[in-house]
């Protein structure tokens, strides 16, 4: 490594560019929760204020938030995995700063360790990241269920042509 100085740039670069990646994935499933934990409350709501729960459009709510409370257990755990990847990131960037600077002391004793850590909370951090990104790919095929569903409701409604607004819709 002394012989190249861009090994330590990239070993201190890498994770903080993972770092911010991961901050953006953070954001953005947090918005996601946002409008998951808003259209459960917007389908409680609705039902709370249905008194035939027999017919096709309160089975279609209830079903649809048995689908958001699945979504929203999905981005809480991706969230909670992405939250690991952040942290890990950044421990593995400040262990080769740390590192970093301590190598022109020739502190074997401690640079080796410190060289170790920063791979593995690079790998703990990787690790993480993925997880949280194959439960946001779950959480996104559900809410394409969803919506295939409903689109596939609304398609047969109107080649029966029945009415798309009823009774319940008029109550939002």
């Amino acid at each position: 490594m002394d012989s190249n100085p861009f090994a330590v740039l990239s070993l201190i670069v890498a994770p903080a560019i993972l770092t911010n990646a991961t901050s953006v994935l953070i954001m953005s499933t947090s918005n996601r929760l946002a409008r998951g934990v808003d259209r459960a409350r917007d389908l409680s709501r609705q039902l709370e204020e249905t008194t035939d729960f027999d017919c096709t459009e309160a089975r279609r709510r209830l079903n649809e938030l048995t689908a958001t409370e699945e979504r929203t257990l999905l981005l809480l755990h991706s969230l909670r995995s992405f939250y690991i990847a952040l942290g890990a990131f950044a421990s593995s960037a400040f262990t080769s700063l740390i590192g970093a600077v301590l190598a022109p002391a020739q502190l074997a004793m401690f640079v080796v360790p410190l060289e170790i850590a920063a791979v593995v909370a690079g790998m703990i951090a990787v690790s993480a990241m993925v997880h949280g990104s194959v439960l946001l790919l779950r959480e996104t095929r559900i809410a394409v269920q969803v919506i295939t569903q409903r689109a596939a409701n609304v398609r047969e409604r109107v080649r029966q042509g029945q009415p798309l607004v009823n009774d319940l819709d008029k109550q939002v």
